[in-house]
Protein backbone atom coordinates (compact mmCIF):
# COMPACT_ATOMS: atom_id res chain seq x y z
CA UNK A 1 0.00 0.00 0.00
CA UNK A 2 1.51 3.34 -1.06
CA UNK A 3 0.05 6.49 0.45
CA UNK A 4 0.99 10.10 0.78
CA UNK A 5 -0.44 11.53 3.97
CA UNK A 6 -2.23 10.38 7.10
CA UNK A 7 -4.24 12.89 9.21
CA UNK A 8 -3.84 10.66 12.29
CA UNK A 9 -0.10 11.29 12.28
CA UNK A 10 -0.58 14.91 13.23
CA UNK A 11 -1.42 16.72 16.43
CA UNK A 12 -4.77 18.50 16.67
CA UNK A 13 -3.32 21.77 15.41
CA UNK A 14 -1.56 20.04 12.53
CA UNK A 15 -4.70 18.13 11.62
CA UNK A 16 -6.68 21.35 11.39
CA UNK A 17 -4.26 22.64 8.78
CA UNK A 18 -4.32 19.42 6.78
CA UNK A 19 -8.12 19.23 6.93
CA UNK A 20 -8.31 22.49 5.01
CA UNK A 21 -6.49 20.79 2.14
CA UNK A 22 -8.74 17.73 1.88
CA UNK A 23 -12.14 17.75 0.11
CA UNK A 24 -15.13 17.74 2.47
CA UNK A 25 -16.47 14.53 0.98
CA UNK A 26 -13.19 12.79 1.74
CA UNK A 27 -13.09 14.13 5.29
CA UNK A 28 -16.64 12.91 5.98
CA UNK A 29 -15.86 9.48 4.61
CA UNK A 30 -12.75 9.22 6.76
CA UNK A 31 -14.52 10.53 9.87
CA UNK A 32 -17.18 7.80 9.80
CA UNK A 33 -14.91 4.95 8.80
CA UNK A 34 -13.55 2.88 11.64
CA UNK A 35 -11.59 0.88 9.09
CA UNK A 36 -9.82 4.05 7.94
CA UNK A 37 -8.83 4.90 11.48
CA UNK A 38 -7.44 1.44 12.03
CA UNK A 39 -5.47 1.64 8.79
CA UNK A 40 -4.20 5.10 9.65
CA UNK A 41 -2.90 3.93 13.01
CA UNK A 42 -1.09 0.96 11.48
CA UNK A 43 2.46 2.09 10.68
CA UNK A 44 2.95 -0.81 8.29
CA UNK A 45 0.65 0.96 5.81
CA UNK A 46 2.88 4.01 5.60
CA UNK A 47 5.91 2.98 3.58
CA UNK A 48 5.97 6.02 1.27
CA UNK A 49 5.12 9.59 2.26
CA UNK A 50 5.41 12.73 0.12
CA UNK A 51 4.72 16.01 1.91
CA UNK A 52 5.56 18.36 -0.96
CA UNK A 53 1.98 19.60 -1.33
CA UNK A 54 2.01 20.62 2.35
CA UNK A 55 5.53 22.08 2.38
CA UNK A 56 4.49 25.46 3.77
CA UNK A 57 2.69 23.87 6.72
CA UNK A 58 5.16 21.17 7.70
CA UNK A 59 7.24 21.91 10.79
CA UNK A 60 9.67 19.80 12.72
CA UNK A 61 7.10 18.34 15.11
CA UNK A 62 5.11 16.93 12.19
CA UNK A 63 8.15 15.01 10.94
CA UNK A 64 8.78 13.75 14.47
CA UNK A 65 5.18 12.53 14.78
CA UNK A 66 5.40 10.77 11.41
CA UNK A 67 8.62 9.04 12.38
CA UNK A 68 7.16 7.81 15.67
CA UNK A 69 4.05 6.47 13.93
CA UNK A 70 5.80 4.80 11.00
CA UNK A 71 8.98 3.65 12.70
CA UNK A 72 10.88 1.00 10.83
CA UNK A 73 8.13 0.56 8.22
CA UNK A 74 8.90 3.80 6.41
CA UNK A 75 11.05 3.32 3.31
CA UNK A 76 10.59 6.54 1.31
CA UNK A 77 10.03 10.09 2.53
CA UNK A 78 9.99 13.34 0.57
CA UNK A 79 10.29 16.59 2.50
CA UNK A 80 11.13 18.58 -0.62
CA UNK A 81 10.61 22.27 -0.03
CA UNK A 82 9.75 21.91 3.67
CA UNK A 83 11.60 25.00 4.88
CA UNK A 84 10.45 24.58 8.48
CA UNK A 85 12.25 21.27 9.04
CA UNK A 86 15.65 21.38 10.71
CA UNK A 87 18.37 19.19 12.21
CA UNK A 88 16.57 18.37 15.46
CA UNK A 89 13.49 16.89 13.78
CA UNK A 90 15.61 14.91 11.36
CA UNK A 91 17.65 13.45 14.18
CA UNK A 92 14.44 12.12 15.74
CA UNK A 93 13.39 10.87 12.33
CA UNK A 94 16.68 9.04 11.78
CA UNK A 95 16.48 7.39 15.20
CA UNK A 96 12.93 6.11 14.56
CA UNK A 97 13.06 5.25 10.85
CA UNK A 98 16.20 3.18 10.53
CA UNK A 99 15.06 1.33 7.41
CA UNK A 100 14.67 4.46 5.29
CA UNK A 101 15.99 3.94 1.76
CA UNK A 102 14.98 7.11 -0.08
CA UNK A 103 15.00 10.56 1.51
CA UNK A 104 14.49 13.90 -0.25
CA UNK A 105 15.50 17.02 1.65
CA UNK A 106 15.69 19.14 -1.49
CA UNK A 107 15.37 22.80 -0.52
CA UNK A 108 15.30 22.16 3.24
CA UNK A 109 17.62 25.08 3.81
CA UNK A 110 17.69 24.83 7.61
CA UNK A 111 19.58 21.57 7.71
CA UNK A 112 23.33 21.37 8.26
CA UNK A 113 26.01 18.71 8.52
CA UNK A 114 24.32 17.58 11.76
CA UNK A 115 21.53 15.94 9.74
CA UNK A 116 23.99 13.88 7.70
CA UNK A 117 25.69 12.82 10.91
CA UNK A 118 22.33 11.53 12.18
CA UNK A 119 21.65 9.69 8.94
CA UNK A 120 25.10 8.16 9.06
CA UNK A 121 24.60 6.98 12.63
CA UNK A 122 21.10 5.51 12.34
CA UNK A 123 20.23 4.85 8.66
CA UNK A 124 22.64 2.30 7.15
CA UNK A 125 20.14 1.21 4.46
CA UNK A 126 19.91 4.65 2.84
CA UNK A 127 20.27 4.41 -0.96
CA UNK A 128 18.93 7.67 -2.40
CA UNK A 129 19.53 11.05 -0.76
CA UNK A 130 18.60 14.46 -2.19
CA UNK A 131 20.28 17.45 -0.53
CA UNK A 132 19.97 19.88 -3.45
CA UNK A 133 20.03 23.55 -2.40
CA UNK A 134 20.93 22.67 1.21
CA UNK A 135 23.67 25.25 1.10
CA UNK A 136 25.00 24.68 4.63
CA UNK A 137 26.18 21.18 3.67
CA UNK A 138 29.97 20.81 3.61
CA UNK A 139 32.59 18.10 3.16
CA UNK A 140 31.78 16.90 6.69
CA UNK A 141 28.40 15.64 5.45
CA UNK A 142 29.97 13.59 2.68
CA UNK A 143 32.51 12.11 5.07
CA UNK A 144 29.73 11.16 7.49
CA UNK A 145 27.66 9.54 4.73
CA UNK A 146 30.67 7.57 3.53
CA UNK A 147 31.14 6.12 7.02
CA UNK A 148 27.54 5.16 7.79
CA UNK A 149 25.70 4.77 4.46
CA UNK A 150 27.80 2.39 2.34
CA UNK A 151 24.79 1.34 0.23
CA UNK A 152 24.29 4.84 -1.18
CA UNK A 153 23.44 4.68 -4.90
CA UNK A 154 22.25 8.18 -5.72
CA UNK A 155 23.25 11.52 -4.20
CA UNK A 156 22.12 14.99 -5.21
CA UNK A 157 24.15 17.84 -3.73
CA UNK A 158 23.43 20.38 -6.46
CA UNK A 159 24.13 23.96 -5.37
CA UNK A 160 25.93 22.80 -2.23
CA UNK A 161 28.80 25.05 -3.17
CA UNK A 162 30.90 24.45 -0.06
CA UNK A 163 31.72 20.92 -1.17
CA UNK A 164 35.24 20.38 -2.54
CA UNK A 165 37.34 17.53 -3.88
CA UNK A 166 38.06 16.32 -0.32
CA UNK A 167 34.40 15.58 0.32
CA UNK A 168 34.03 13.81 -3.02
CA UNK A 169 37.11 11.71 -2.31
CA UNK A 170 35.78 10.57 1.06
CA UNK A 171 32.37 9.75 -0.41
CA UNK A 172 33.40 7.69 -3.43
CA UNK A 173 36.03 5.64 -1.61
CA UNK A 174 33.44 4.14 0.72
CA UNK A 175 30.35 4.08 -1.54
CA UNK A 176 31.40 1.94 -4.50
CA UNK A 177 27.82 1.35 -5.65
CA UNK A 178 27.11 4.97 -6.61
CA UNK A 179 25.05 5.12 -9.80
CA UNK A 180 23.91 8.74 -9.82
CA UNK A 181 25.79 11.89 -8.81
CA UNK A 182 24.18 15.30 -9.25
CA UNK A 183 26.78 18.01 -8.64
CA UNK A 184 25.19 20.91 -10.50
CA UNK A 185 26.46 24.26 -9.25
CA UNK A 186 29.22 22.80 -7.05
CA UNK A 187 31.61 25.43 -8.30
CA UNK A 188 34.60 24.42 -6.16
CA UNK A 189 34.91 21.00 -7.78
CA UNK A 190 37.87 20.57 -10.11
CA UNK A 191 39.58 17.88 -12.16
CA UNK A 192 40.96 16.17 -9.07
CA UNK A 193 37.41 15.58 -7.82
CA UNK A 194 36.56 13.94 -11.15
CA UNK A 195 39.65 11.78 -10.95
CA UNK A 196 38.40 10.36 -7.64
CA UNK A 197 35.00 9.64 -9.21
CA UNK A 198 36.57 7.96 -12.22
CA UNK A 199 38.77 5.79 -10.03
CA UNK A 200 36.09 4.61 -7.57
CA UNK A 201 32.68 4.69 -9.32
CA UNK A 202 32.60 1.91 -11.95
CA UNK A 203 28.79 1.61 -11.63
CA UNK A 204 28.10 5.28 -12.36
CA UNK A 205 25.21 5.78 -14.80
CA UNK A 206 24.28 9.46 -14.40
CA UNK A 207 26.60 12.42 -13.76
CA UNK A 208 25.52 16.07 -13.73
CA UNK A 209 28.33 18.64 -13.65
CA UNK A 210 26.41 21.64 -14.95
CA UNK A 211 28.20 24.96 -14.28
CA UNK A 212 31.14 23.25 -12.58
CA UNK A 213 33.28 25.77 -14.36
CA UNK A 214 36.71 24.63 -13.13
CA UNK A 215 36.65 21.22 -14.78
CA UNK A 216 38.58 20.56 -17.99
CA UNK A 217 39.23 17.78 -20.47
CA UNK A 218 41.69 16.15 -18.08
CA UNK A 219 39.14 15.39 -15.40
CA UNK A 220 36.38 14.32 -17.76
CA UNK A 221 38.64 11.95 -19.67
CA UNK A 222 39.27 10.19 -16.35
CA UNK A 223 35.50 9.81 -15.96
CA UNK A 224 35.19 8.33 -19.45
CA UNK A 225 37.93 5.81 -18.83
CA UNK A 226 36.66 4.72 -15.43
CA UNK A 227 32.87 4.86 -15.84
CA UNK A 228 32.06 2.66 -18.83
CA UNK A 229 28.40 2.27 -17.78
CA UNK A 230 27.75 6.01 -18.11
CA UNK A 231 24.42 6.74 -19.83
CA UNK A 232 23.75 10.39 -19.03
CA UNK A 233 26.29 13.22 -18.79
CA UNK A 234 25.57 16.93 -18.36
CA UNK A 235 28.49 19.34 -18.69
CA UNK A 236 26.51 22.39 -19.77
CA UNK A 237 28.27 25.59 -18.81
CA UNK A 238 31.68 23.90 -18.54
CA UNK A 239 33.34 26.25 -20.99
CA UNK A 240 36.83 24.72 -20.80
CA UNK A 241 36.02 21.40 -22.43
CA UNK A 242 36.92 20.63 -26.05
CA UNK A 243 36.37 17.99 -28.72
CA UNK A 244 38.72 15.69 -26.78
CA UNK A 245 35.78 14.90 -24.49
CA UNK A 246 33.56 13.82 -27.38
CA UNK A 247 36.33 11.53 -28.64
CA UNK A 248 36.80 10.04 -25.16
CA UNK A 249 33.05 9.44 -24.75
CA UNK A 250 32.86 7.71 -28.11
CA UNK A 251 35.77 5.43 -27.32
CA UNK A 252 34.91 4.56 -23.71
CA UNK A 253 31.17 5.00 -23.02
CA UNK A 254 29.17 2.84 -25.44
CA UNK A 255 25.97 3.10 -23.34
CA UNK A 256 25.79 6.89 -23.46
CA UNK A 257 22.23 7.99 -24.20
CA UNK A 258 22.06 11.65 -23.11
CA UNK A 259 24.75 14.29 -23.56
CA UNK A 260 24.07 17.90 -22.57
CA UNK A 261 26.73 20.40 -23.60
CA UNK A 262 24.96 23.76 -23.74
CA UNK A 263 27.29 26.77 -23.66
CA UNK A 264 30.35 24.63 -24.38
CA UNK A 265 31.61 26.91 -27.13
CA UNK A 266 34.81 25.01 -27.91
CA UNK A 267 32.99 21.92 -29.22
CA UNK A 268 32.96 21.63 -33.01
CA UNK A 269 31.74 19.48 -35.88
CA UNK A 270 34.92 17.41 -35.69
CA UNK A 271 34.17 16.17 -32.18
CA UNK A 272 30.49 15.47 -32.84
CA UNK A 273 31.37 13.61 -36.04
CA UNK A 274 33.74 11.38 -34.09
CA UNK A 275 31.10 10.68 -31.45
CA UNK A 276 28.37 10.02 -34.01
CA UNK A 277 30.46 7.49 -35.94
CA UNK A 278 31.15 5.45 -32.82
CA UNK A 279 27.55 5.69 -31.61
CA UNK A 280 26.34 3.59 -34.54
CA UNK A 281 27.97 0.53 -32.98
CA UNK A 282 25.94 0.71 -29.79
CA UNK A 283 22.38 -0.66 -29.73
CA UNK A 284 21.75 1.08 -26.41
CA UNK A 285 22.59 4.54 -27.70
CA UNK A 286 18.92 5.40 -28.13
CA UNK A 287 18.88 9.13 -27.49
CA UNK A 288 21.38 11.90 -27.56
CA UNK A 289 20.84 15.51 -26.60
CA UNK A 290 23.47 17.77 -28.17
CA UNK A 291 23.35 21.48 -27.50
CA UNK A 292 26.23 23.62 -28.69
CA UNK A 293 26.65 26.96 -30.43
CA UNK A 294 29.50 26.03 -32.79
CA UNK A 295 28.25 23.06 -34.75
CA UNK A 296 27.13 23.30 -38.37
CA UNK A 297 25.22 21.25 -40.91
CA UNK A 298 28.17 18.87 -41.02
CA UNK A 299 27.24 17.50 -37.61
CA UNK A 300 23.64 16.91 -38.70
CA UNK A 301 24.85 14.98 -41.73
CA UNK A 302 26.90 12.66 -39.51
CA UNK A 303 24.05 12.23 -37.03
CA UNK A 304 21.66 11.33 -39.84
CA UNK A 305 24.07 8.67 -41.10
CA UNK A 306 25.44 7.18 -37.90
CA UNK A 307 22.71 7.64 -35.24
CA UNK A 308 19.62 5.76 -36.49
CA UNK A 309 18.15 5.62 -32.97
CA UNK A 310 18.31 9.33 -32.26
CA UNK A 311 15.19 10.43 -30.39
CA UNK A 312 15.93 13.86 -28.91
CA UNK A 313 18.05 16.54 -30.54
CA UNK A 314 18.55 20.02 -29.14
CA UNK A 315 20.20 22.55 -31.45
CA UNK A 316 19.39 25.60 -29.35
CA UNK A 317 21.49 28.65 -30.29
CA UNK A 318 23.27 26.75 -33.09
CA UNK A 319 23.39 29.83 -35.27
CA UNK A 320 25.18 28.11 -38.18
CA UNK A 321 22.54 25.41 -38.76
CA UNK A 322 20.64 25.86 -42.04
CA UNK A 323 17.72 24.28 -43.88
CA UNK A 324 20.15 21.98 -45.68
CA UNK A 325 21.25 20.40 -42.42
CA UNK A 326 17.64 19.79 -41.41
CA UNK A 327 17.01 18.30 -44.86
CA UNK A 328 19.82 15.80 -44.27
CA UNK A 329 18.47 14.94 -40.82
CA UNK A 330 14.91 14.60 -42.13
CA UNK A 331 16.01 12.08 -44.75
CA UNK A 332 18.00 9.96 -42.27
CA UNK A 333 16.84 6.65 -40.76
CA UNK A 334 16.11 8.16 -37.34
CA UNK A 335 13.69 10.73 -38.73
CA UNK A 336 10.91 8.46 -39.94
CA UNK A 337 10.41 6.28 -36.88
CA UNK A 338 12.56 7.52 -33.97
CA UNK A 339 12.94 11.28 -33.73
CA UNK A 340 10.51 12.61 -31.10
CA UNK A 341 11.83 16.05 -30.12
CA UNK A 342 13.85 18.64 -32.00
CA UNK A 343 14.75 22.02 -30.49
CA UNK A 344 15.67 24.73 -33.01
CA UNK A 345 15.16 27.82 -30.89
CA UNK A 346 17.48 30.75 -31.70
CA UNK A 347 18.62 29.22 -35.01
CA UNK A 348 18.31 32.35 -37.18
CA UNK A 349 18.99 30.67 -40.54
CA UNK A 350 16.14 28.16 -40.24
CA UNK A 351 13.15 28.87 -42.52
CA UNK A 352 9.84 27.21 -43.37
CA UNK A 353 11.80 24.92 -45.68
CA UNK A 354 13.08 23.08 -42.60
CA UNK A 355 9.53 22.36 -41.53
CA UNK A 356 8.87 20.85 -44.95
CA UNK A 357 11.87 18.54 -44.46
CA UNK A 358 10.48 17.36 -41.10
CA UNK A 359 6.94 16.54 -42.22
CA UNK A 360 7.81 12.85 -42.74
CA UNK A 361 9.05 12.46 -39.14
CA UNK A 362 5.98 10.52 -38.04
CA UNK A 363 7.14 10.14 -34.41
CA UNK A 364 7.88 13.85 -33.96
CA UNK A 365 6.01 15.00 -30.87
CA UNK A 366 7.48 18.44 -30.16
CA UNK A 367 9.43 21.14 -31.97
CA UNK A 368 10.87 24.32 -30.42
CA UNK A 369 11.06 27.36 -32.70
CA UNK A 370 11.47 30.28 -30.29
CA UNK A 371 13.21 33.23 -31.97
CA UNK A 372 13.45 31.48 -35.34
CA UNK A 373 12.71 34.73 -37.12
CA UNK A 374 12.24 33.26 -40.59
CA UNK A 375 9.61 30.73 -39.50
CA UNK A 376 6.05 31.78 -40.35
CA UNK A 377 2.60 30.82 -39.16
CA UNK A 378 1.85 29.49 -42.62
CA UNK A 379 4.83 27.16 -42.42
CA UNK A 380 3.71 25.81 -39.08
CA UNK A 381 0.18 25.34 -40.40
CA UNK A 382 1.50 23.27 -43.30
CA UNK A 383 3.57 21.12 -40.90
CA UNK A 384 0.46 20.43 -38.86
CA UNK A 385 -1.43 19.13 -41.86
CA UNK A 386 1.06 16.25 -41.88
CA UNK A 387 1.64 15.99 -38.12
CA UNK A 388 -1.66 17.09 -36.52
CA UNK A 389 -0.66 16.16 -32.95
CA UNK A 390 2.72 17.89 -32.87
CA UNK A 391 3.36 20.47 -30.14
CA UNK A 392 4.88 23.61 -31.65
CA UNK A 393 6.41 26.26 -29.41
CA UNK A 394 7.13 29.52 -31.20
CA UNK A 395 7.16 33.28 -30.67
CA UNK A 396 5.91 35.85 -33.16
CA UNK A 397 6.45 39.59 -32.88
CA UNK A 398 3.26 41.54 -33.60
CA UNK A 399 5.15 44.05 -35.73
CA UNK A 400 8.49 43.62 -37.48
CA UNK A 401 10.92 46.13 -35.94
CA UNK A 402 13.31 48.14 -38.11
CA UNK A 403 16.74 46.64 -38.89
CA UNK A 404 19.26 47.00 -36.08
CA UNK A 405 22.11 49.47 -36.36
CA UNK A 406 25.59 48.20 -37.16
CA UNK A 407 24.77 45.54 -39.71
CA UNK A 408 24.14 42.69 -37.23
CA UNK A 409 21.22 40.38 -37.88
CA UNK A 410 17.74 41.65 -37.15
CA UNK A 411 16.19 40.48 -33.88
CA UNK A 412 12.49 40.45 -33.10
CA UNK A 413 11.14 41.43 -29.73
CA UNK A 414 9.72 38.76 -27.45
CA UNK A 415 6.19 40.18 -27.42
CA UNK A 416 4.65 37.05 -28.70
CA UNK A 417 1.99 34.45 -29.14
CA UNK A 418 2.62 30.96 -27.80
CA UNK A 419 1.30 28.31 -30.18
Amino acid sequence: MHVFLCPQMFSNNDEAVINKKLPKELLLRFSFSQSWNLLALDGSNWQRIDLFDFQRDIEGRVVENISKRCGGFLRKLSLRGCLGVGDSALRTFAQNCRNIELLSLNGCTKITDSTCNSLSKFCPKLKHLDLASCTSITNLSLKALSEGCPLLEQLNISWCDQVTKDGIQALVRCCPGLKGLFLKGCTQLDDEALQHIGAHCPELVTLNLQTCSQITDQGLITICRGCHRLQSLCVSGCANITDAILNALGQNCPRLRILEVARCSQLTDVGFTSLARVSKQSHKHTAQQCTSICITDGTLIQLSIHCPRLQVLSLSHCELITDDGIRQLGSGPCAHDRLEVIELDNCPLITDASLEHLKTCHSLDRIELYDCQQITRAGIKRLRTHLPNIKVHAYFAPVTPPPSVGGSRQRFCRCCILL
